[in-house]
């Protein structure tokens, strides 16, 4: 024993540390240090509760400098919404990503960008921020200075990182370029580790359906709905929404829909279609009124994009829609808040977070006629979370607004995996891991989920803390 015992020791130590989407849905970060080699999958913002928001703005607990190579599972801004503040300070690696991340994430980050540097702007003029003077995390320069530095990466296919590291990507159908991660090192079969990123529904509305990765060791399974099941039939037909629809443009009112820039559009546009076509809701003027969102949809249309897509999805036959209406001006964009006529608005953010969408909901929710309906996950911290649960005044901009307008979530949007969803995807891997980690979730979902995996699967689920480091 005590031979086998020295032997271990002379190997370097493999560790995996959780920086962030541990007990929250929010910053995903996860640092591997295997073979001398540093790399991180991931690096997401914090977005919602103050605690987290904050944060982004602690020294990052690794000298960004020494990440040789950061792996993303997807674009959305909690999974890729902090590249640019590593690079500001210091990060100069290879990002690897699929060619539709890539696309999707530059829009995602230069509105970040543009988005920060407004708000700060905003805030100092306002005098309603702590900070003196209110300064961005990250501004576009940075922005440009990350670019560069991606690298395609196709699906299935072994990347060698060096140093004895491989990964290789996986379809996740989540959204566009999404994937599940596997990171293993060559010479030591003990040592693997895949990130699920967030795992899509079995059924997508535009997207391929997800595809089974290989097993490994130890696994990282996000819990965002670990402890819900999605909604069917009469709800997953969408008659609450087409129902308030109705009423809003009866009464006089428009419907305001706080959309995710990235997908979320692109469903909601063919669902809406699929509505008016079938004279479940009336022919009214649908706006898009998000830059980004506009920008994601020409990523959809583009020629990359078909090999995800389902067979049976014509994306430009989609778009097409008489009543659809791209707003691409400021001006444009200022008119809607006191729009001519009844009609549907598409703005972002999803969360209400910030955006063109948070001009809209000032003006819109002080009218009784008017409705905002949210189609996603609405985090803790939150605008959206706080009129899903019914608040009767909102802060933006420094000053309370009331809510009068009647508010709606529709659950039956959402393409994340549900708790079935995700029990299905462990249980099908091989081999199977020795131990699991429940991670982007709030606590109860999580603690929720790792119950059940090993309550049914009879594998070892564990709900990981912020910062803390496991050996692999």
């Amino acid at each position: 024993g005590g031979a086998r015992q020295s032997r271990d020791m002379s190997k370097p130590v493999a560790t995996l540390t959780f920086l962030g989407a541990a007990r929250t849905v929010t910053g995903s970060k996860f640092l591997l240090d295997l073979n001398e080699r540093r790399l991180m999958v991931d690096a997401g913002m914090f977005q919602g509760a103050r605690e987290w928001r904050r944060r982004n703005w602690d020294d990052f607990p690794v000298d960004p400098a020494t990440i040789t190579d950061l792996l993303i599972t997807h674009a959305h801004m909690d999974h890729s919404g902090y590249i640019p503040a590593l690079v500001k300070h210091g990060f100069h690696g290879r990002i690897h990503c699929t060619p539709q991340t890539r696309e999707l994430t530059a829009i995602v980050l230069r509105d970040s960008a543009n988005l920060q540097v407004n708000e700060a702007r905003d805030a100092a003029r306002g005098g309603y921020s702590k900070h003196n003077p209110p300064l961005p995390l990250y501004d576009e320069a940075d922005v440009e200075r990350s670019l560069p530095l991606f690298h395609d990466v196709a699906f299935d296919r072994d990347l060698d990182l060096g140093g004895g590291v491989h990964a290789r990507f996986t379809r996740a159908g989540h959204i566009l370029g999404s994937a599940s991660i596997r990171v293993w090192l060559a010479d030591d079969p003990q040592i693997s580790v895949l990130f699920s990123g967030d795992l899509g529904r079995d059924q997508h509305p535009v997207l391929r359906r997800r595809e089974e990765p290989e097993g490994a060791t130890s696994v990282l399974i996000e819990s965002t709905y670990g402890n819900r099941e999605h909604p069917t039939g009469d709800e997953e037909d969408h008659e609450a929404l087409a129902g308030l629809i109705r009423r809003t443009i009866a009464r006089g009112g428009s419907v305001l829909i706080p959309a995710f820039a990235v997908d979320r559009t692109e469903i909601l546009i063919k669902v809406l279609g699929e509505m008016q076509h079938a004279g479940r809701i009336p022919p009214v003027p649908i706006f898009i009124n998000s830059p980004m969102g506009s920008a994601a949809l020409d990523v959809y249309q583009g020629t990359g994009a078909h090999a995800e897509l389902r067979a049976d999805i014509d994306i430009s036959a989609l778009l097409n829609l008489p009543t659809l209406r791209d707003v691409r001006t400021k001006e444009e964009s200022v008119a809607l808040n006191r729009p001519a006529q009844p009609c549907i608005i598409i703005s972002a953010s999803g969360m209400a977070t910030g955006g063109r969408v948070v001009h809209h909901l000032r003006h819109m929710l002080p009218d009784p006629r008017n409705a905002v309906v949210f189609t996603g996950y609405q985090a803790l911290g939150t605008r959206g979370r706080s009129l899903v649960e019914g608040a009767k005044q909102i802060k933006m901009y420094g000053r309370y607004v009331p809510v009068k307008a009647e508010v709606l979530l529709d659950t039956a949007f959402s393409v994340h995996a549900d708790a079935p969803e995700l029990l299905e995807w462990l249980a099908a891997l091989s081999p199977a891991p020795q131990v699991v980690y429940c991670v982007h979730g709030e606590p109860k979902s999580a603690e929720h989920l790792a119950d059940t995996i090993s309550e049914e699967l009879g594998l070892m689920a564990v709900v990981p803390r912020y910062g803390e480091v496991v050996r692999l």
